[in-house]
Parts: structure tokens; C-alpha cells; sequence
């Protein structure tokens, strides 16, 4: 492999997972605001910084109005995130990048060099994945688009775990520290929406 490949931007694109029901905070999560802007118009804003070949992932079209993005659907017959990922994996190749970047629109405080240190690391593996404070997040994650051969053998076992799913293919971590904050801080509740919002403001 070319090491100057995995420098190069124009062979990533980004993809914003934006799929699920986000029922602890009432429904609707992606369209929120925080300190004044809608979460996906904060998670696509990052997305362009990384490449320019972006796309929105959801489980239906209609979940996500007036966005300037395009909009892509996940596998209707796979449930959870790896919904997400197989519809990131599909739109990569499709875009002709060697990598997908999968980002969640529910982590607005992302690190600037998310997707240089994904791509510093991940060498001969297939995956890189970001963690902090001792733990995997596999929403925020560096894939090579080849990794699609493998997808459909592994929903083939009934397994449905990003975590797994990428021990198959074969990943590596890349950690963060986590001081003053998490970058991987995600919102699920209104109360961690209320965290962010002091976060934001701090």
C-alpha cells in the first residue's frame, strides 16, 4: 500500500449516523439544539472538515428535513448501528474511497484530529477505532470500504455488534484522554443535552 495514500482526504468520505429513535430523549435527537444549533448541523459541520464527500445516515428519509446533506438509508433488514455502518460502507465504495469515517450525531464534541489519528493508525488493519477513558467507540470509527466483502457473511451468523464485527475484520484502538472533557461525550437523555449545554458554554 501507498503510505501517502492514507494521508489524502479525497480518499475518505464521512458518513453521519443519524439512525436511531433516540426515544430517551423524546424522539427527534439529531433535530435538537446546542448553544443554538441543530446536533446533525453540528456533527455535518465536523463531517466537512474531514472530506468532501459526506453523507447522512438514517433508518427513514423523513426523520431528517432541510438538511444539506445527502441523505442515505440504512439496511432495512439489519437492526441497530451495524444498520448504519453497512449504509456507510455502501456509500463509500460507491464514492470510490478507500475508507469510510463513521461519526454519530450525538457526540458534539469531537476532536479536531479524529480522522488524522484514525488514519496515522490504522496500517494494515481494516478498522480504526476511536476510544477514551477505557472504552471503544465504535460509532466513531475509520473503515475500509473493502470491509463490505465481509458484512454479508457476518449478518449471515446473526451477529449484529459494530464491536465484533470489527474483531472479525480486524481493527485497532486509538486512544483519547478525556480531560476537562470526554470528546466522545454523547447525548441520549435531556440531561446530558443540559450537560452539553454547560460544556459549550465553558
Amino acid at each position: 500500500m501507498d503510505p501517502t495514500s492514507l494521508a489524502a482526504p479525497a480518499n475518505v468520505a464521512v458518513v453521519v449516523l443519524a439512525g436511531g429513535e433516540g426515544s430517551r430523549i423524546g424522539g427527534n435527537k439529531p433535530i435538537r439544539r446546542l448553544a443554538g444549533e441543530r446536533l446533525i448541523d453540528r456533527a455535518l459541520r465536523a463531517a466537512r472538515t474531514w472530506s468532501n464527500e459526506v453523507a447522512v445516515a438514517v433508518r427513514d428519509p423523513r426523520q431528517l428535513e432541510d438538511v444539506d446533506a445527502q441523505i442515505i438509508t440504512d439496511e432495512p433488514l439489519i437492526a441497530g448501528p451495524l444498520a448504519g455502518l453497512a449504509s456507510a460502507l455502501r456509500f463509500g465504495a460507491r464514492s470510490g474511497r478507500e475508507f469510510v469515517l463513521t461519526i454519530p450525531a450525538d457526540s458534539p464534541f469531537l476532536p479536531v484530529d479524529l480522522l488524522d489519528r484514525l488514519l496515522d493508525a490504522v496500517a494494515k488493519s481494516n478498522c480504526a477505532m476511536a476510544s477514551s477513558n477505557g472504552r471503544l467507540h465504535p460509532v466513531c470509527a475509520l473503515w475500509r470500504t473493502s470491509a463490505r466483502s465481509v458484512l454479508q457473511d457476518y449478518l449471515a451468523s446473526d451477529r449484529r455488534s459494530l464491536k465484533a464485527f470489527a474483531a472479525e475484520v480486524g481493527f485497532c484502538e486509538v486512544q483519547w484522554g478525556s480531560e476537562p472533557v470526554d470528546p466522545f461525550f454523547n447525548i441520549n437523555t435531556k440531561s446530558e443535552l443540559l450537560r452539553a449545554e454547560e460544556l459549550a458554554d465553558s
